[in-house]
């Protein structure tokens, strides 16, 4: 019965994350390029000025700055280090050209869904903010979609709880700390009569990480935005210079891998010998694994723009729109760089982590086991801010489905902590299958509020613009 269950739901999420859904989140990021005109090159030094310089007399919780931070601490995570070694060792090294183009068109669709976010959103006088999808579906599509609007509500508080934001996060961290400290399981312990028996790394990880969470969680959105502002640049930071100094010491091979990596991406065949079968193969491996990176297009982001201390809708806009650049132009593009100049996809029984894992070993002039410990403490890092990212967004979905109802989300809030403790227990496949469904069906809303209020972006852009440049030409 299990595994009849176990199929139907892998048949469901193959069809979720299959082309139609990818098809829609490229095209409705291609729609949105093409409208704003390119806006996503010619705004980006505009883009990354503002994301460090914070608006003055602004409404709103938490600092731009801040805002993007939170967000970037849900999309950096683990997916650009198991994500990308993932995505290239399934569709060849071209998977990683068709991951930067969704990017690239990824770039637009941030831009609009944080622009819609603020322009939506609703600031209480205490300046709490609440803004997101479900607010610009029904404050921008009208009530008669409040309907859409309570679905994308109720697909997030499911996919911070069920998965995404726990299970699957507390798993990675487990695994990384366990594969470090005690690889063999050579120091295990049965816990509960119920449960397996487990090494003390794993218990004593989940332990720290339960107390670490809680202690962030309880604060309040104020206290994920400041932790985050210190955790996300210092991670991304530390692995980016660890990924460089890989790249810097294999430099002559970088030339033959971008050949490599473009040429895979049209013809992987000529490539891989036929391992990882067609373009198509390539294509929806890199795609797949860019949104689920970058989140572009899932309406997630945007929750965390709301909160921003703007004015401004299209300023926020180009804010949220480096989060897309940063977590997969460069950190992804770092990472299968790495992987790709240092051949570690194509060692033979290597997946996920340990693709990466090879390839740090291999092409930093380390010794192996700082290499890993590095790349070990970047994925407890990412892994980290990622659980806190995911309760922000889950419980901003329950406060709209609750009608704000603050009891309820402060009860989540200690269910979200118990999930995250439970974590390295859970072993059910389902559990994974079905947090990954909930996280595709998040985008069906949200895309199509985003086709529907295009117009309105585009508007709104041009406004912004025009008066940006008249200001500029009077202080001349």
């Amino acid at each position: 019965m299990w595994n009849a269950v176990n199929d139907f739901l892998a048949a469901v999420d193959n069809f979720v994350w299959g082309v139609p859904l990818m098809v829609l989140i490229m095209c409705g990021g291609l729609l949105l390029t093409v409208r704003l005109g390119l806006l996503q090159i010619r705004k980006l030094p505009l883009a990354l000025k503002w994301m460090i310089k914070n608006e003055e007399e602004a409404e709103g919780e938490i600092s731009s700055f801040a805002a993007l931070c939170t967000a970037l601490s849900a999309t950096i995570g683990t997916g650009n280090i198991v994500g990308v070694a993932t995505a290239v060792g399934a569709g060849g090294p071209g998977a990683l050209f068709w991951m930067v183009l969704a990017a690239f068109f990824g770039m637009a669709t941030k831009y609009s869904e944080g622009l819609l976010a603020v322009k939506y959103r609703v600031v209480a006088e205490d300046g709490h903010s609440l803004g997101g999808p479900f607010y610009y579906i029904e404050r921008g599509m009208g009530d008669k979609w409040k309907w859409l609007a309570k679905v994308f509500a109720f697909f997030g508080v499911c996919v911070g709880l069920f998965g995404i934001g726990t299970f699957s996060q507390v798993n990675g961290i487990a695994s990384a700390v366990n594969g470090f400290f005690d690889p063999d399981n050579a120091h295990c312990v049965k816990l509960l009569p119920f449960l397996g028996k487990y090494s003390w790394s794993v218990v004593i990880a989940s332990l720290i990480l339960a107390f670490c969470v809680a202690a962030v969680l309880i604060g309040g959105v104020k206290r994920i935005a400041s932790v985050s502002q210190i955790v996300v640049p210092f991670m991304a930071i530390i692995y980016v210079v660890f990924v460089v100094v890989l790249i810097a010491c294999n430099i002559t091979a970088v030339p033959a891998a971008f050949k490599v990596i473009v040429k895979a991406a049209f013809s992987p065949r000529a490539v891989t010998g036929g391992a990882v079968g067609s373009m198509l193969v390539a294509m929806q491996k890199g795609v797949a694994r860019g949104i689920f990176s970058n989140e572009a297009g899932l309406g997630s982001a945007p929750i965390a723009a709301a909160a921003a201390q703007t004015k401004e809708p299209v300023r926020q806009g180009l804010v949220s729109m480096t989060g897309t650049f940063i977590d997969t132009i460069v950190i992804c593009t770092l990472t299968g760089l790495s992987i790709v100049l240092t051949g570690a996809w194509q060692v033979d029984g290597l997946e996920g982590v340990g693709v990466t894992t090879y390839a740090f070993q291999k092409g930093l002039p380390f010794p192996e086991e700082v290499s890993s410990f590095v790349l070990m403490l970047c994925l407890v890092f990412f892994a980290f801010t990622t659980i806190l990212g995911w309760d922000y967004y889950s419980e901003r979905c329950l406060e709209y489905l609750s009608g704000g109802n603050m009891k309820s989300v402060k009860v989540f809030r200690w269910i979200y902590i118990l999930a995250v403790f439970i974590g390295p227990y859970m072993t059910v496949s389902a559990v994974w299958t079905i947090a990954d469904i909930f996280n595709g069906l998040m985008a069906l809303p949200n895309m199509i509020a985003l086709f529907a209020l295009s117009g309105v972006v585009v508007k709104e852009t041009k406004t912004f613009f025009a008066k940006h440049k008249a200001q500029k030409e009077a202080e001349k």
